[in-house]
């Protein structure tokens, strides 16, 4: 039970260039802006929050919550700003308007952006032909949906849906 006089409502929250802020002061430690970073998460009612093991708390998130830096194509494992590694769920991937690429991670949960680098070291597992461009990836085609907004479309009971 929360005590009284205690929300989990802040003015934290991050711009589309991955800086925090509290309010309209810029957030500025190292430390903080790594743990913010690794800490992004959805909560319950489908809003963005930041959760570690103790506590959690609504935050305003501008653009993508994640962004993949890098892609390992030995065990296909996305590394994640905030530094987490995991599986690429490839029915996640999608192609948003400006043609990025995106994925949902931490389970389906939230959305994640694949930056200039990532995005560029899936230039061996990618063709085309009069469908579109698709991914090779072992014996399996993937075809990432192309949709209007790479961020909608999460529901808390089923993660990313289209």
């Amino acid at each position: 039970m929360l005590k009284r006089g205690y929300t989990r409502e802040t003015s934290i929250r991050r711009d589309r260039g991955g800086r925090w802020f509290d309010g309209e002061i810029p957030i500025e430690h190292p430390g903080l802006i790594a743990s913010f970073d690794a800490w992004i998460d959805r909560a319950p009612d489908g809003r963005f929050c930041l959760s570690n093991d103790i506590n959690w708390a609504f935050v305003a998130i501008d653009g993508a919550p994640y962004f993949v830096r890098s892609l390992n194509l030995a065990d296909m494992t996305v590394e994640l700003s905030g530094g987490g590694r995991e599986p690429l769920d490839l029915d996640s991937l999608r192609v948003g308007p400006d043609d990025a690429l995106w994925c949902d991670v931490r389970g389906g949960r939230v959305p994640a952006v694949f930056d200039n680098h990532a995005a560029t070291q899936l230039a061996p597992l990618l063709s085309e032909d009069d469908e579109g461009p698709y991914l090779t990836v072992g014996e399996r085609v993937v075809r990432p949906l192309r949709v209007e907004d790479p961020l909608s479309g999460w529901t808390p009971d089923k993660g990313h849906v289209e």
